[in-house]
């Protein structure tokens, strides 16, 4: 058995043709706050961490719900497909590109729908009271 197969992942969703590619959503128990420099983008108890293992093990990722975003981000340019989750927007604050969303994830990732994710090195996210 690999690490793939075992009970962590036995509610992971998986891309069809690729079932080595898998991610695990799951609610962070704890208040998120997410900064760029001082500016507040982001305070919520309702963020999705996603563990992801693809061509890698992936760092996790911390999604915020749009109803808690506490700044106005640009749209981009810029599109890109995921297999398990679907397609990508991208977010600018002052014209950097800082995060994405998924408007319309594919159904094994629909938990995903309108919640946004910044570049960790874009931001400082701070986790609990």
């Amino acid at each position: 058995m690999t690490a793939h197969q075992s009970a962590a992942f036995a509610n992971a969703a998986r891309n069809p043709s690729n079932p080595e590619h898998l991610m695990v959503i799951k609610p962070v128990p704890r208040r998120i706050r997410i900064y760029k420099d001082d500016t507040l983008l982001a305070d919520t108890s309702a963020a999705l961490r996603v563990l992801e293992i693809g061509k890698a093990f992936y760092d996790p990722v911390v999604y915020v719900p749009e109803a808690d975003l506490k700044s106005e981000f640009d749209p981009v340019e810029k599109s890109t497909h995921c297999p398990i989750k679907g397609d990508a927007s991208y977010a600018a604050l002052n014209g950097e590109e800082i995060g994405w969303v998924y408007k319309s994830p594919i159904d094994m990732a629909s938990q995903l729908k309108s919640h946004y994710a910044f570049w960790p090195a874009k931001v400082r996210l701070v986790e609990g009271d």
